[in-house]
């Protein structure tokens, strides 16, 4: 996998065990990254411009790193762990938005992250830049069905709150004590009607301007942080 841009950069390679080798811009002179890069002791590659600009598909600011992609855990990894706060993602498609909602989950100390195999973005460089190192740190689950992981979690004790305009209660009334799991739906669709009928709450987030809805990444930050002020 391929990951570039400074800030990304100096966060990775503070924990660089997952980094292979790196390519910087001839020219390249932040002090603080070639620190890192000469103590870490990583293969490095100086390379032209144009040769960079080849390789990345945005903004490098003249390093590409070749990190090693991403380990999902098990469920059991963190079910059996003692996890008592998880977010489910039902098919969300922007690596920004993933990117933002796993920078989120690793502030509130949530405990994991589940998502999808299919019609959902996976770890990708996108979301690994919009996370900003916080993948190392954040347990991501990846699941053959959704469903199925609902039932299982529910049979280990979970409540189940899923978020919805409609026919849902104001997200500030449910009692959030238990042990919780949060999904945030689908950009466009929201959550699917399979997964909606397996939550034992919806819960919505009241509107008082002219817009009717909030990124998902948004929604799932207020949600998230209401169920761990709940929680304290």
């Amino acid at each position: 996998m391929l990951v570039y841009g400074r800030n990304v950069a100096l966060e990775i390679l503070k924990k660089p065990k997952n980094v292979r080798k790196v390519l910087l811009q001839d020219g390249f002179d932040d002090k603080n990254i070639l620190g890192l890069l000469e103590s870490c002791q990583i293969p490095v590659f100086i390379k032209s411009k144009k040769e960079i600009d080849d390789l990345a598909g945005g903004v490098h600011q003249g390093i590409i790193l070749y990190v090693r992609d991403y380990q999902y855990y098990s469920l059991s990894d963190i079910v059996q762990n003692g996890a008592s706060f998880v977010v489910i993602l039902d098919h969300l498609e922007d690596p920004h938005n993933f990117g933002a909602i796993i920078r989120t989950c690793e502030a509130a100390g949530v405990d994991g992250i589940i998502i999808p195999k299919d019609r959902q973005v996976q770890v990708n460089a996108t979301v690994m830049k919009t996370s900003v190192g916080t993948l190392d740190v954040m347990k991501i689950v990846q699941v053959s069905n959704l469903a199925s992981t609902i039932d299982f979690l529910k049979k280990n004790d979970f409540w189940i709150v899923g978020t919805a305009l409609e026919d849902s209660v104001d997200y500030r009334r449910i009692d959030y004590s238990g042990k919780i799991a949060l999904v945030i739906g689908n950009e466009g669709h929201g959550i699917s009607n399979l997964i909606r009928k397996k939550c034992d709450f919806m819960a919505k987030i009241p509107m008082y301007g002219t817009t009717n809805s909030l990124n998902a990444s948004v929604a799932g930050g207020i949600m998230i942080y209401e169920v761990i002020r709940n929680r304290k």
